[in-house]
C-alpha cells in the first residue's frame, strides 16, 4: 500500500523549487490548497492552445471540441463519485456550490419541497468552515428559519448524544462537513443521515478536505448533496462540484441565470435546461474542467486507498513526535482512527503567526489562523492555531523537519523572552 513519493515529486515542479534564501520548500499547507502535478498544468495549457472556444455554443470544429473536453471532465467526476454524469453541477468552487443550494432553496416556492420557511430547522455542526455555514445563517434569517447545530466533545468528535433533539421533525436541512479542516475529524454519517432521512432532511456534505484524499462513493454514503473544490484535488483554482440525486436536482430552482441554462426564452418568461445545465449559467470554466479531470485521473491512477493511508502514517508520526515536545496541545482525535491528515496544534508562549513566520524562514510552509472556523476556534478555547496538513507529495522527513522546526523555535523564543 506505500506509496512511491519520490516518483510522484517529480510530476510536481513546484516541490523542487527553494524559498527563503535557497532553503528546500516543504509544503504543508495542502488543506489550504494542494499543488499541482505536470499532468495538470499541461491539460489546461492544451486546453487553450488547441481546443478553446465557447461550449455548448456554436457549430463548428473547436466548438465541438471544447464541448466534448467539457463534458468528459463532467464523465471524470462523476465517475470519481460514483454518481452519474447528469448528477454533477460544474461550479467556479465549493463556496458557490454551497451558496448555490442555500439560494436556490431560498428561492424555492411555497409548493416545492426545497421551500424553506419560518419554524423550519436547518441543523450544521459546531466544525463548520465559514462556506458551510454563513450561506445557512443567511438563509436562516431571509426565511425565519431556525439553525442549530451538533456540539463538539472533548476530543474533537461530534457529540451525537443529542442527535434525535437537533435533528427533529422540522428539520429541512441538515449540513456537515465529512472531515474537519482544523481538527482532522471524520464525521459519522451513518447515524446522521438515518436520522435525517427519517424526518425527511436532505443531507448536505461538504467533502472539501475529504474528496481528494480518500475514496467517495456517494451512493455509499447515502447523502443528497455533495461538494468539493478543485483546487484541493490537484486541479485548478476556479472551478468547484456539486453532486446531487438527479429528483432533486431536477426540483431544485436554479440560482444563477442567464445563457446555457434555458429551454426557452420571450420576454415575459422562460424556461429551464434540464438539471444539471439549469444550474451552469454561461460560458463554463472549460480549461478549469479540463485541469480538474486530469487531477481526478492522476490521483485515481495513484489510488485513493494508498493515499489516505500514506497521510494517516505522516499524521501519526507528527502526533507521536508532537507528543514528545513539552507542553504542545493537539486539537482533535490524538489518534488516527477516523480522521485525516490534518493536525492543528499550540505551542505554549509563542503565537501561531510567529511560529509560522518562524517555520517559514526555514522553508517550511504551514497555515496559522482561526482557519475559517471562528466558532469552532471559539468552542476550543482559542483565537488561532497552527496547523499542517499532508498529501501524496509529502515525505516521512519532511514532517520530521517540521518537528524540528517547532523545537529550534521554542528555543528561539524562550531566549528571546
Amino acid at each position: 500500500m506505500s506509496l512511491d513519493v519520490g516518483l510522484i515529486r517529480k510530476d510536481f515542479p513546484i516541490l523542487g523549487r527553494t524559498v527563503r534564501d535557497g532553503k528546500r520548500l516543504i509544503y504543508l499547507d495542502n488543506g489550504a490548497t494542494s499543488q499541482k502535478p505536470q499532468q495538470v498544468l499541461d491539460a489546461e495549457m492544451n486546453f487553450y492552445l488547441m481546443h478553446n472556444a465557447a461550449a455548448h455554443r456554436g457549430a463548428h470544429q473547436l466548438a465541438e471540441e471544447a464541448t466534448e473536453a467539457f463534458e468528459n471532465a463532467r464523465a471524470t467526476v462523476a465517475r470519481f463519485l460514483g454518481a452519474a454524469d447528469e448528477e454533477i453541477v460544474i461550479t467556479k468552487s465549493a463556496t458557490e456550490s454551497l451558496n448555490l443550494l442555500a439560494y436556490s432553496m431560498g428561492n424555492a416556492p411555497s409548493n416545492n419541497r426545497f421551500h424553506i420557511a419560518p419554524g423550519d430547522r436547518i441543523v450544521v455542526t459546531e466544525m463548520e468552515h465559514h462556506a458551510n455555514l454563513i450561506p445557512w445563517q443567511e438563509l436562516a434569517k431571509r426565511t425565519g428559519a431556525e439553525l442549530v447545530w451538533l456540539s463538539i466533545d472533548s476530543e474533537g468528535r461530534l457529540d451525537l448524544s443529542k442527535l434525535d433533539t437537533v435533528i427533529n421533525g422540522k428539520t429541512r436541512v441538515v449540513s456537515l462537513t465529512h472531515q474537519s479542516n482544523v481538527l482532522g475529524t471524520i464525521n459519522p454519517l451513518d447515524k446522521i443521515v438515518a436520522r435525517a432521512h427519517e424526518v425527511g432532511s436532505v443531507v448536505i456534505l461538504d467533502a472539501c478536505q475529504s474528496a481528494p484524499h480518500m475514496r467517495i462513493n456517494v451512493k455509499e454514503l447515502g447523502i443528497d448533496f455533495l461538494t468539493f473544490s478543485g483546487h484541493k484535488a490537484l486541479g485548478p483554482t476556479g472551478v468547484g462540484v456539486l453532486w446531487g440525486k438527479s429528483d432533486l436536482l431536477e426540483e431544485l430552482p436554479p440560482f444563477l441565470f442567464g445563457g446555457s441554462m434555458i429551454d426557452t426564452v420571450t420576454m415575459l418568461d422562460s424556461t429551464w435546461a434540464p438539471a444539471p445545465r439549469k444550474f451552469e449559467a454561461g460560458v463554463p470554466n472549460m480549461a478549469q474542467a479540463v485541469g480538474l479531470q486530469a487531477g481526478l485521473e492522476y490521483l485515481e491512477k495513484v489510488g485513493m486507498e494508498k493515499i489516505h493511508a500514506h497521510e494517516l502514517n505522516l499524521t501519526q508520526q507528527f502526533i507521536q513526535g508532537l507528543s514528545k515536545i513539552e507542553g504542545i496541545e493537539i486539537f482533535g482525535p490524538t489518534t488516527t482512527e477516523s480522521r485525516g491528515g490534518v493536525v492543528s496544534f499550540a505551542v505554549p508562549d509563542i503565537h501561531p503567526h510567529d511560529l509560522g513566520q518562524f517555520l517559514d524562514n526555514q522553508g517550511i510552509a504551514v497555515r496559522t489562523g482561526h482557519h475559517c472556523a471562528w466558532p469552532l476556534n471559539k468552542a476550543l478555547g482559542v483565537q488561532s492555531t497552527t496547523r499542517a496538513s499532508f498529501y501524496l507529495y509529502n515525505e516521512a522527513h519532511e514532517i520530521d523537519s517540521l518537528l524540528d522546526g517547532i523545537q529550534q523555535a521554542q528555543e528561539y523564543f524562550g531566549r528571546s523572552r
